[in-house]
């Protein structure tokens, strides 16, 4: 079995994992590879073992993790993928390393445009892709995410690198709403108001406009949760108090979202204890600890976020199906280069 503690790594410890096995089936356990963080998802595994009585193997991996279940082949003990984004879950699907399930329990849980048609992935949390914009320096409390190309945010607008997953996800979500020529054109506009040259993180995005380079930005939510309950970077707390969370596009189709999801690894060796583990993660206990725990929104209908959550204000959130911003998503990266979106403003 594997060794029943998280391990971290890529694919150059492979042979150190390997050998901290015995055969991957084993009566009682349950083996995960995960991109997300252990800490994030240890109180879910602790909840899950203490209600089955089935023991958590997590595998941590950075990057690679597809390509680690492709070079184990048939005999790898991936039991359940967990992982963050659309584009993660649809490369795992696109690789042939995960197995069509169809659960009624899940299926009932999750909605179906938070969920593969194949049933190959399956949506957990969902993030909003959010305008963080200045207390002091913006008075207005909606936006859409059109408005953000109009000139009036000339040199006022900051992201990080365009072809980021989660810029990447918002962008072809545009295109399934307007068509690629509108994006284009949308981008453009984007682009031109930028007040620099893209670059670091979400939580960069909140400094910068704390720091007056910028007045709004786009940002995951839940940076804003992280921010503001970090204690062991303070100064953080000052950049999520300086901005207000808006909710793009709150009166129409509502906000783009991506989700964290789960997949059942094609080859699970404990595929009744993974089946087990996944009803558990799209049910009530564990969709309520997870959302606390990473500050996104259940996709359980019905399931209440925590409360630093709650305090952004209310998501509507974006239905289109998720499935179908993944087919735009390539799209989306080829317009980020061919605008020079990452050159920044061009005057």
């Amino acid at each position: 079995m594997i060794a029943s503690k998280t391990l971290i790594g890529t694919l150059s410890v492979a042979a150190a994992f390997l050998a901290l096995t015995t055969p991957a089936r084993a009566d009682g356990e349950v083996n995960i590879y995960s991109y997300r963080q252990p800490d994030l998802i240890q109180p879910l595994l602790d909840a899950f073992t203490k209600e089955t009585g089935i023991t958590a193997n997590v595998l941590f991996l950075d990057k690679g993790l597809v390509e680690r279940i492709q070079a184990e082949g048939a005999n790898s003990p991936a039991d359940v993928i967990l992982t963050v984004d659309i584009s993660r879950l649809t490369e795992a699907k696109n690789a042939g390393v995960t197995q069509p399930l169809v659960n009624e329990t899940i299926n009932k849980d999750i909605p179906a445009h938070f969920r593969d048609p194949d049933g190959n992935w399956f949506g957990l949390t969902t993030r909003g892709r959010v305008v963080y914009a200045s207390k002091e320096r913006v008075a207005q409390n909606d936006i859409t995410y059109e408005e953000l190309a109009d000139p009036k945010w000339k040199g006022k607008f900051c992201t990080r690198d365009g072809q980021h997953s989660y810029n990447v996800g918002l962008f072809a979500s545009m295109i399934a709403h307007h068509g690629e020529a509108e994006t284009e054109k949308w981008l453009t506009g984007l682009r031109d108001n930028l007040s620099k040259k893209p670059d670091g993180g979400d939580r960069d995005q909140a400094k910068a406009i704390f720091a007056g380079e910028c007045d709004i930005a786009l940002g995951n939510s839940y940076y804003v949760g992280l921010m503001l309950t970090n204690e062991k970077e303070p100064e953080q707390k000052e950049w999520a108090s300086a901005i207000k969370v808006l909710f793009p596009n709150a009166k129409d189709r509502g906000t783009h979202v991506n989700i964290s999801g789960m997949a059942l690894a094609k080859n699970a060796p404990n595929k009744e204890n993974a089946v087990k583990l996944m009803e558990f993660l799209s049910a009530g206990e564990a969709q309520k600890i997870y959302a606390e725990q990473v500050f996104e929104y259940p996709v359980l209908p019905g399931a209440e976020p925590s409360e630093v959550v709650k305090s952004f204000g209310t998501i509507k959130p974006d239905s289109l199906p998720l499935a179908e911003v993944a087919a735009n998503r390539k799209k989306a990266s080829e317009l980020v280069d061919k605008i020079g979106y990452n050159d920044g403003p061009q005057d």
